[in-house]
């Protein structure tokens, strides 16, 4: 199967569908021009895709031309921005507009309460210190030349870095809220998880097996679970911290105190001769 057959088989149906059911205000207004519109969450997606676009490039583009992984040139268009075809990087928005909206779905019909607030430092703290110790176990010992964990301390040192600055964030929010957390990554990954063992079945993509550490659930290398793991929690951990009541208070002060910045910056008499 081609890598773009592999994407509108089983990765745009289940999006068409999330994103005719979730934005329900968005066609109201529309068509009928009815109620309003809180066009925070669809930013806040919108704002994860050009993180995932910007921030998996490079690492990706290392991973190809390393040989972590390839793909098959007779199954791919052809279209590449440097070392990655035009079909990964189709990947990267897909994958987290699929999450992205599954996230929203869980929130509006699923756990419709208004997120938790719970803020406490030490929890933020201890969690952030894990994350970071674990970042440093992976990047030493990526650094220290172990061939079979390059592709997994790879993954490890480039995905703990956002999930680190997450937790230090707000790892009490997403505790409070952890059932609506673990469903939001846990069903796109496992489906995932589905679909990268069909193509790597059928040859779309290759993982280097040197490289790997051997672990596999069928034709499925461990690492490769793990990617789909971690770059799903990046996608929910961020778009539930932006869409809390604590980050929304925190948006409206600061929005506040720039207006009355900028109204004491314009009135008359506040620049000093």
């Amino acid at each position: 199967m081609t890598y773009f057959g592999v994407l509108i088989t089983f990765i745009v149906p289940p999006l068409v569908i999330l994103m005719i059911i979730v934005p329900r205000d968005i066609w109201r207004w529309l068509f009928k021009r009815e109620g309003e519109v809180d066009w925070l969450p669809y930013i806040a997606v919108l704002l994860h895709v050009a993180i995932a676009v910007i921030y998996t490039t490079p690492w990706d583009n290392y991973l190809v031309a390393t040989n972590v992984w390839w793909y098959d040139p007779n199954l791919v268009t052809g279209v590449r921005i440097w070392y990655v075809p035009i079909e990964e990087y189709t990947f990267f928005v897909l994958q987290t507009l699929l999450t992205g909206f599954w996230t929203l779905f869980l929130m509006r019909y699923v756990f419709k309460t208004p997120l938790r607030i719970v803020r406490n430092r030490k929890t933020r703290l201890w969690w952030g210190s894990a994350v970071v110790f674990l970042w440093l176990i992976s990047t030493a010992t990526l650094l220290s030349g172990w061939v079979p964990g390059t592709y997994l301390t790879l993954i490890l040192s480039w995905a703990l870095i956002p999930v680190a600055i997450q937790v230090f964030y707000g790892a009490d929010l997403l505790l409070a809220n952890w059932r609506l957390t673990v469903l939001a990554f846990l069903v796109p990954t496992a489906y995932l998880w589905i679909v990268d063992s069909l193509s790597i079945s059928s040859g779309t993509w290759t993982i280097d097996p040197a490289q790997t550490t051997g672990f596999m659930l069928g034709s499925l290398p461990m690492e490769e679970m793990l990617f789909f793991l971690m770059t799903n929690v990046i996608i929910v951990f961020g778009i539930t911290l932006l869409l809390s009541d604590y980050t929304r208070q925190l948006g409206r002060q600061g929005l506040i105190q720039w207006k009355q910045r900028r109204r004491a910056a314009a009135a008359p008499g506040s620049i000093s001769q």
